[in-house]
């Protein structure tokens, strides 16, 4: 056996890792509504949650999984927080996923 095919399961294994990751981030509907809220551009929390119906708190919440996690960056003018999509890998994902589920649904 080569040295490069006794290193492949390592790699493949990080990739799955990361791919589950990419996939834990996802798993709620309310971060998909503001990963689509914000592939339109940049937004401050308030912007948010006129487009999203959820508390402030709960919104909070979800941005900072989502900043912790890679996929949103932030910056601060006076109080407010803007946010903005930094990983575009995952709206990508998230754009074939749920147009797959809509064309899917217009089947049935």
């Amino acid at each position: 056996m080569s040295t490069s095919s006794n290193t492949q399961p390592l790699e493949s294994d990080e990739v799955f890792e990361l791919a589950a990751e990419v996939f834990r981030v996802m798993s709620a509907p309310m971060r998909l509504k503001i990963i689509s809220s914000l592939c339109h551009g940049e937004k401050n929390v308030s912007e948010l949650l006129s487009e999203i119906d959820t508390t402030q708190p709960n919104m909070s919440q979800h941005l900072n999984t989502l900043y912790q996690s890679g996929v949103l960056g932030k910056r601060r003018e006076g109080v407010q927080i803007y946010y903005r999509i930094i990983n575009d890998r995952v709206v990508t994902l998230c754009r074939a996923v749920c147009t797959q589920i809509a064309i899917e649904s217009d089947d049935l």
